[in-house]
C-alpha cells in the first residue's frame, strides 16, 4: 500500500473508531484484552455452542424416545469385591478432573508471582490428572463395548440411541482433554525453560487455565446429563 493510499484510508475511518482500529492493527491487544486471551475466549464460546447443541439434541431424543433409557446404575457400575458399585469409576474420574482444575488455578497464581518451578510443577500435575482421566475413560469405553455389548447403533439395556450419543459426546470431550494434556505439557516446558520469565509475562499460563477450566466445566454437565439423569 502506498503512502497516499494509507493516508486516504486513515482519513476514511470515523474518529470514534480510530482507537479501535489502532489497537487491532497493532496486533497486541484490543479492549485492553491481550490477543491470546481474546482468541481463547472466542474459541471457548464457539465450543460452548457445539457442546450445547449436542446436549440439547441428547435431551430431545431422550424425552421423546419410546423405548426405556438404559439404567445408569447398571450400565456404569464397577465390579469391586464381588459387588457392583454404581458410578464408582465415574466418581473417581470426576474427582480427578475437578482436582486438576484446582491445581491449574494454583499454577496461574504461582505464575503471576513469578514462581517458575512451582508453576511448571503444578501445570504438569494438572496434565497428569488429565492423562489419568483419559486413561479411565478408555477403560470405561472398553468395558462398555466388550463386556456390556454397547454400540453406537444399539445396546442390550434399552434405547438404541443411547450408545451413539454417549460415545459421541464423551468422545468429543475426551478429545478436548487429550488436546489439553498436550497443550499444558508444552506450556509447562516453556515455563521450566524460563521463556515467560524472559518476556516478563505469564499470561499464557492463564490462557491455558481458561481452556482447562472450560473442559472441567463441560464435564460437570456431561456428568449430570448422562450419569445422574
Amino acid at each position: 500500500m502506498s503512502n497516499n493510499q494509507s493516508v486516504s484510508f486513515e482519513h476514511s475511518i470515523p474518529d470514534n473508531l480510530k482507537g479501535l482500529v489502532a489497537d487491532w492493527s497493532s496486533d497486541v491487544q484490543t479492549f485492553r484484552v491481550r490477543w491470546s486471551k481474546a482468541m481463547m475466549w472466542i474459541f471457548l464460546v464457539s465450543d460452548t455452542f457445539i457442546f450445547g447443541s449436542f446436549l440439547c439434541a441428547y435431551m430431545a431424543v431422550r424425552l421423546t424416545t419410546i423405548e426405556p433409557w438404559p439404567p445408569t446404575s447398571e450400565v456404569f457400575a464397577l465390579h469391586v469385591g464381588g459387588a457392583d458399585v454404581p458410578l464408582l469409576l465415574i466418581a473417581i474420574m470426576t474427582f480427578i478432573l475437578i482436582s486438576s482444575s484446582g491445581t491449574m488455578a494454583m499454577a496461574v497464581t504461582s505464575g503471576y508471582k513469578k514462581q517458575r518451578k512451582k508453576t511448571a510443577f503444578l501445570i504438569l500435575l494438572t496434565a497428569l490428572g488429565g492423562l489419568a482421566f483419559v486413561g479411565m475413560q478408555m477403560f470405561e469405553w472398553s468395558k462398555l463395548i466388550f463386556e456390556e455389548g454397547i454400540r453406537p447403533w444399539g445396546n442390550p439395556f434399552g434405547a438404541a440411541q443411547f450408545g451413539g450419543f454417549f460415545f459421541m459426546i464423551t468422545g468429543f470431550h475426551g478429545l478436548h482433554v487429550s488436546i489439553g494434556v498436550v497443550y499444558l505439557t508444552i506450556v509447562a516446558k516453556r515455563v521450566w525453560e524460563g521463556r515467560y520469565d524472559k518476556l516478563n509475562d505469564y499470561q499464557m499460563v492463564e490462557v491455558a487455565g481458561l481452556y482447562w477450566h472450560f473442559v472441567d466445566l463441560v464435564w460437570i454437565f456431561i456428568f449430570a446429563f448422562f450419569y445422574l439423569w
